[in-house]
């Protein structure tokens, strides 16, 4: 009787783990058959809460702000002098590049070359910040309602932070630079030779610095060469700031300008490159080098009454050669 009572005990203790690890079974196989269906779902969760999520930034970000301040009291003055320095060089950096624009806008006049296309920003705010569906991922206030889209850049005041990956009606996930599924296409120029810009795959692994990958061989990297995205596959916009080379035992890696943990405000940068059309008449080469373009004169018209005809080609015949006069002949019959 005691035995049947263990096996009793035995049976009903064991039959909700079986049960449980069936439902878990189900779950994970649902999340694999239909993971659309969970991103909707976590984008519906998202839009819901984020008055939420922005509400309780405030407070958070009002605390760390008052505890960040106490820590540099006492070095307000002379960080104050090194912004008076740099705020110095950067109006002659400012008067250099305007002087430089002007001179780029004048030879592409001359040269009737193609501008550049046009980028729109949208402001958001980082209102969350999760480990889901990707390690590394940032919260947006910015939707599809602010004409926020999957593959856009996302900027803050020092350089590129990561892409959108989806986008709800109100607020966006972004998938940072430094996650360990971010793939974007950087060009790298040299610090040393100002020569052509090398070529590169930048690859996140979930840690502060990505790495640099497909780097050609015959190409040396320095320490301190700046990266930029590249612009190829016409997603992401040419020359937007990234980071810095660096040395690594195993091989390059790309110091961040942007800090992704201590960015609140980012712009969302909406690019699109417009088809290349062809440039009118008055922009041919011949008439921007001052030359008249050649115009075929137009065909005359036939006289009424007469169709008008292909041209017949005249046969040429042989002509005969003439013969040669007779000998005169004598009364003998001989030849004179």
């Amino acid at each position: 009787m005691a035995n049947a009572w263990k096996i009793a005990r035995k049976s009903s203790a064991q039959l909700p783990l079986v049960i449980v690890i069936a439902l878990a079974v189900v779950l994970v196989l649902l999340g694999k058959a239909n993971s659309g269906i969970f991103d909707q779902a976590r984008m519906r969760i998202t839009d819901w809460m984020a008055p939420a999520l922005e509400a309780a930034r405030s407070p958070v970000q009002g605390v760390g702000r008052w505890m960040g301040s106490i820590t540099e009291i006492f070095s307000v003055y002379e960080h104050n002098l090194r912004l008076k320095e740099e705020n110095a060089r950067l109006r002659q950096w400012r008067n250099v590049a305007i002087v430089l624009q002007n001179r780029v806008d004048r030879y592409q006049a001359l040269l009737h070359a193609v501008p550049d296309p046009k980028m729109n920003a949208v402001l958001a705010r980082v209102i969350g910040r999760a480990s889901r569906p990707f390690l590394q991922t940032m919260v947006l206030d910015a939707g599809k309602d602010d004409n926020a889209r999957p593959g856009q850049a996302v900027m803050d005041a020092r350089g590129m932070i990561g892409r959108i990956y989806l986008t709800g009606e109100r607020t966006s996930w972004v998938i940072l630079l430094t996650d360990l599924n971010s793939r974007i296409p950087v060009s790298i120029a040299s610090s040393v030779n100002r020569g052509n810009a090398v070529q590169a795959i930048m690859t996140g692994d979930n840690t502060a610095m990505p790495t640099l990958a497909m780097v050609p061989g015959t190409v040396t990297l320095h320490a301190g060469d700046q990266v930029t995205s590249s612009g190829d596959g016409g997603l992401l916009p040419a020359g937007l700031p990234i980071g810095t080379v660096v040395a690594d035992g195993a091989g390059w890696r790309v110091a961040l300008l942007a800090d992704p943990a201590a960015s609140q405000d980012v712009e969302i940068l909406n690019f699109s490159a417009p088809p290349e059309e062809m440039p009118p008449v008055a922009q041919l080469p011949a008439e921007a080098a001052g030359l008249k373009p050649h115009v075929p004169p137009p065909p005359q018209a036939a006289p009424a009454g007469i169709t008008a005809t292909a041209p017949r080609t005249l046969a040429v015949k042989p002509v005969a050669k003439p013969p040669a006069p007779a000998e005169p002949v004598d009364a003998d019959g001989g030849v004179e």
